[in-house]
This record gives C-alpha cells, sequence and structure tokens, in this order.
C-alpha cells in the first residue's frame, strides 16, 4: 500500500454522545470462569460481555454448527433435499456409530438415511454418525466436506477458525473462536430459520432408540432454542447457544470450563444478567442525519451519511459510563455519489467497550463536478497529504 492510500484509508469523525450517557454508579462488573466468552444481543448486535473472544480453541463438537451450515445452504440451493437418502459406510459407522461410544444415532451399517433424519440427529443428538454420512453423500469423502466447510467458513468472516473434519472429532486442524462460533449462529437462526429449528426439539428417535436433545439447555426452562455443546482435553467443556425470552434474544460462546455442571451453571448465570441487566437505547432513527462526508471532484463539497435501520445498543441499567461513536470511511469519497451507497461505518463505545458496528449510507446526490473544482479539489487534497 502506498503512503498515498495508507493515509487515505481511514477518517475517523468522533461523535461524543455524552447526553445519552446514565448518572447512576456503576455495579460490580459481571464476571464469569470461562476462559473465552462473547455474549451479544442477537437483535441489535450489541456486545455484552468479551474475554479472548478471537483466541481459537478446539472445536470439538462445536464444529458440527458448521457442519449443519454447509447441509442447510445445499438445501436452499437445491443440490439436496430432506428426502435425499445417503449410505452409512462402514467407516461412518465405526467412526461415529455404536461401536464408537461417542454421541450417535445408532444408524445402522449399510442402511440407507433421509438427509431429514441425518439433520435431526446432528442437530438434537450431536450425532457424529450423522455427519460423516452428509459429509460423504455430500461431496464423497469427509476430508472433500471439510474443504467445503473452511470455504463456506471464509464467506462467513470466520476468521479465526479451521475445520479438519464434520464431527469435531480430535484432530489439530479443528480450531474455532468464541467470535466466529456466535457470527455462526447467528447467520445459521436468521439465514435457514425453517431448519435451524430442529435444534429445539426434545427427542428423537432412530432405529427403535430414542434420546433427549444433548443440549441440556433446551429443557432448563431458559429460552434456549439451540446449538451445540463441546468438550476437548485442552479446551474443556463449551457450547454455543441461542436464547430467546421476554422479546430479547442472546447468542453466547464460551469455553474452557471445568466441568459440565460448571458449564451449564456459568450459561445459566450469564445468560440471566444478560436478560436483566441491560436496557435498550436508541441513538439514532433509520434516516437520521450522523455525520457528512466529504466529497472529491463533485459539484458539491460533501453528502449527508445516515443509517438505513435504527441504531439501538443495550446499556447497562446502571450505567455510567460515556458513550462515544466514530464515524470510519475512506476519505475523500470520489464523485458521481448517488442515494442509498454504503460507504462507510458507524462504530460506537460505552467508555473503552466496543458496543456494535452499524453501516452508513450516503442520504443524496453529488454530481462530477466542474473542471475547476476537481482542480481545486485535487490541491487541497495534495496539501492534506503532504502535511
Amino acid at each position: 500500500m502506498s503512503l498515498r492510500s495508507l493515509a487515505a484509508f481511514l477518517l475517523c469523525l468522533f461523535l461524543p454522545l455524552c447526553a445519552l450517557a446514565q448518572t447512576a454508579p456503576a455495579s460490580g462488573a459481571f464476571d464469569t470462569k470461562a476462559k473465552q466468552a462473547f455474549l451479544v444481543d442477537s437483535r441489535t448486535g450489541t456486545i455484552l460481555f468479551s474475554r479472548r473472544e478471537d483466541e481459537a480453541v478446539t472445536a470439538a463438537s462445536l464444529a458440527k454448527a458448521m457442519t449443519l451450515a454447509v447441509v442447510f445452504k445445499a438445501l436452499r440451493a437445491g443440490e439436496i433435499s430432506l428426502d435425499t437418502t445417503y449410505p452409512v459406510s462402514e467407516y461412518a459407522w465405526r467412526t461415529g456409530g455404536a461401536p464408537s461410544r461417542t454421541a450417535t444415532m445408532f444408524a445402522a451399517l449399510k442402511s440407507q438415511v433421509r438427509v431429514e433424519d441425518l439433520i435431526r440427529g446432528v442437530a438434537v443428538q450431536a450425532a457424529n454418525d450423522a455427519c460423516i454420512i452428509l459429509a460423504e453423500g455430500m461431496s464423497g469423502s469427509e476430508g472433500a466436506f471439510a474443504a467445503r466447510m473452511n470455504e463456506e467458513a471464509r464467506a462467513l468472516g470466520l476468521t479465526n477458525s479451521h475445520f479438519a473434519n464434520a464431527t469435531g472429532l480430535p484432530d489439530p486442524g479443528n480450531r474455532v473462536s468464541m467470535r466466529d462460533l456466535v457470527t455462526l449462529a447467528r447467520h445459521l437462526q436468521q439465514t435457514y430459520p425453517e431448519f435451524y429449528r430442529y435444534y429445539a426439539e426434545p427427542e428423537f428417535e432412530w432405529n427403535r432408540i430414542k434420546q433427549r436433545n444433548r443440549n441440556p439447555l433446551v429443557a432448563m426452562n431458559i429460552g434456549a432454542d439451540g446449538l451445540v455443546m463441546g468438550f476437548a482435553e485442552d479446551a474443556g467443556y463449551g457450547l454455543v447457544a441461542s436464547v430467546e425470552r421476554d422479546g430479547r434474544g442472546l447468542l453466547l460462546a464460551m469455553s474452557g470450563l471445568s466441568s459440565d455442571k460448571e458449564r451449564l451453571e456459568e450459561a445459566r448465570r450469564i445468560i440471566d444478567w444478560g436478560m436483566t441487566a441491560f436496557a435498550t437505547k436508541t441513538l439514532f432513527k433509520a434516516g437520521e442525519t450522523v455525520a457528512e462526508a466529504s466529497v472529491y471532484g463533485g459539484s458539491g463539497g460533501g453528502v449527508i451519511l445516515v443509517t438505513p435501520q435504527d441504531v439501538d445498543v443495550l446499556l447497562p441499567v446502571d450505567n455510567s459510563e460515556r458513550l462515544s461513536a466514530r464515524v470510519v470511511y475512506s476519505w475523500p469519497l470520489r464523485a458521481p455519489v448517488a442515494p442509498g451507497q454504503q460507504v462507510g461505518a458507524l462504530r460506537i463505545w460505552n467508555g473503552d467497550r466496543f458496543l456494535r458496528e452499524v453501516p452508513l449510507q450516503t442520504a443524496g446526490t453529488v454530481e462530477v463536478g466542474t473542471l475547476t473544482r476537481r482542480a481545486r479539489d485535487a490541491l487541497q487534497e495534495l496539501l492534506f497529504f503532504w502535511l
């Protein structure tokens, strides 16, 4: 990147929002025994709690969320259907079936299983045999399917995750971060609601064996509607979960707990805190002016930037921190500019804690300016970078 490009990359406009700050003293900071944790309000995207959220840890069964992301995408694209059937190979049966003594749906060797039943096996029972059967059926081998998982991970912006197999069974290539898991959970929930519902089924019967949902949060009457639990020797007990309660939604990923009991206790505690310790504050209404961006070579010197939707954040009910916001865009914008162009973002902090980022769009038109205007802007830009 050239010096000029580097200098032009970001221009930040600070917008103090001190009028929105509360005056009551803050209560003691929330803490958790989890080594890594990330809690987000699912509607606004506000970050409520974060700890080492970008640190990659062993995925274990948490990788199964990405397995279903690939399957759901194939269903939506018409590549497969719920009635498509796949055979149970000896590898799938031995590695993930009854002989494996791992989570399984007990699919019989050499039988044929419908995709819908395999999805339920993964979503309800975290079944390893179901994951492998899907992987082999869709891609020919588990390795080829893992390549699809990584391709989808890159498309979703999961920068700290990698997948070596469809099950999450031990392999050094299976790594996830808590931020990536929350991003993935939100994608599954919002993009595939017709398939996401399988996660909330209380039980599933296959091969005359009935098993309860292996995610105990679903049965705890706290509003949990999925996703999956995981355990690895080096990473401890973890989970990625979604909760809908009292008109609020939370997405939680956590890892590094010492036992299943501690995992459930900490999950309940952080969920209850997330549901009760925050109140919604609207900072900007949809279409409201947030800032004005400079336009280079245009008939006018700038264009208004607005948000396409209301900008809500979750703040502690006893918040005493100062709210601040920063508008970030490439300076200067170049004419012509049309209404509705996404050209930047609004980043919001509460004290030193980052809350969320929302896109900003142009609210007007700026045509290409006269030769004299363009020459003047070029001189101004040159002087700016020399200074």
